[in-house]
């Protein structure tokens, strides 16, 4: 299932901002979120100074090295032979901390078009929500570039945007203001549900794939799983040592990691409640001087598509891959002043962002999965842990199938 000695992440690209701004009180440098539309033909990258780059993916030609040339891209990106996607700038009046592309394809959506625009256009609609310092949540039509609505409530900066993954057009929404909150973007963006209970600012959020679960991460020590058939928490789960700042779903469901200024990355069952696994950031090198700053505090957090990997990116200037069924990196690779990452959704590259509003592009370990995992994979998908337990099977096929093997 995984080769014997994977190669060490390559630089495949890295692109910065075009030209310097003229600093004003509400631009920052810093690229505090990166993205990938789910059917991988965009990515959004928040470059500083209040500005969002869509770029068509693959990018082109000049930006790849010889020997790692991208996928042609679909011709279903572009129904109507409109010719190649071209690159967008989204001036968005204030600094980008979070960004999420709606599932694609979006169904055509007349509510989210009628105050805005005349007549629906009949394409399938791809939308970017960008969230902002001022509490505002930018919607943008990414084909386009327009601006479709703004969505108002919050009182703090938004840290973090997530969309459910079935296409149904519910973002989730995470602030410094303490609170979570679920808006309709069908029904002109309504604010449908608020979710309180943190009492630290929420960094972030996380959808599960099955639309279950929504999972938050706070600056607090435990993260917070509520139900998203109810909106009503479900449990908190404790572990950590110190402030949670990432957080993410296994494709199937069945796991979720989180990522805390504690050096470690905990994987969870989300149904049970149960801790699985702790990944300790260890530092490769001693530090130089008697800081008593955690320099391997970690950042982020994410899974890889098949579900077989994780990366997380950590103050200690390393990008680490993890193999899910082993204890330390596969993989590094140097990185300065990383602070998120995200893989491509299908498979082979791993973007980050930085603090210096660069964005960098790398190589990611490319599997087979084994028919095992994908039967796994396929099972998790729609039973729960308890579900699995349940089933009138050999007890060594219920722990694999819970990932009790490790």
């Amino acid at each position: 299932m995984l080769s014997p000695s994977p190669e060490e992440p390559l630089l495949l690209a890295e692109l910065k901002p075009g030209r310097p701004h003229q600093f004003d009180w509400k631009s920052s440098c810093e690229t505090w979120s990166v993205a990938f539309s789910p059917d991988g033909s965009w990515f959004a990258w928040s470059q500083g100074h209040c500005i969002v780059k869509l770029i068509p993916w693959p990018l082109e030609e000049q930006f790849i090295p010889k020997g790692f040339e991208a996928k042609s891209r679909s011709s279903k990106n572009d129904p109507k032979g409109r010719g190649s996607p071209k690159e967008k700038t989204l001036d968005c009046g204030q600094i980008v901390w979070g960004l999420a592309f709606s599932p694609w394809p979006s169904p055509p959506s007349k509510k989210l078009w009628a105050r805005h625009h005349p007549p629906v256009p009949d394409v399938s609609c791809l939308i970017l929500a960008t969230g902002l310092n001022d509490g505002q949540i930018k919607i943008w039509e990414v084909q386009t570039g327009l601006l479709l609505l703004n969505l108002s409530g919050h009182q703090d900066v938004v840290r973090d945007l997530s969309f459910t993954p079935s296409g149904s057009l519910i973002l989730v929404s995470a602030s410094r203001d303490k609170t979570l909150r679920i808006w309709d973007l069908n029904k002109h963006g309504k604010q449908i549900q608020v979710l309180s209970g943190h009492l630290q600012w929420v960094y972030c959020c996380s959808i599960s794939p099955d639309c279950s679960m929504l999972c938050s991460a706070a600056g607090e020590k435990s993260v917070f799983l509520w139900s998203m058939r109810s909106y009503t928490l479900i449990r908190k789960l404790e572990g950590h040592q110190s402030s949670v700042v990432s957080c993410d779903f296994s494709p199937d469901s069945a796991l979720l990691v989180t990522a805390s200024y504690d050096t470690n990355v905990i994987m969870w069952d989300p149904y049970t409640g149960e801790r699985l696994r702790s990944l300790h950031h260890t530092q490769l090198d001693p530090p130089m001087d008697d800081s008593d700053v955690h320099i391997s505090s970690l950042r982020s957090v994410c899974f890889s598509p098949e579900g077989l990997f994780l990366a997380t990116v950590a103050d200690d200037r390393l990008l680490r891959i993890w193999a899910l069924e082993l204890k330390t990196p596969i993989a590094f690779a140097p990185m300065t002043n990383g602070l998120c990452c995200t893989f491509f959704p299908h498979g082979g590259v791993i973007a980050t962002g930085t603090r210096d509003g660069h964005v960098q592009f790398w190589t990611a370990p490319r599997v087979l999965s084994s028919l095992k995992h994908l039967c796994r994979k396929a099972l998790r998908s729609f039973l729960t842990t308890y579900q699995v337990l349940a089933l009138p099977i050999p007890k060594k096929m219920k722990e694999f199938l819970t990932y009790r093997t490790f």
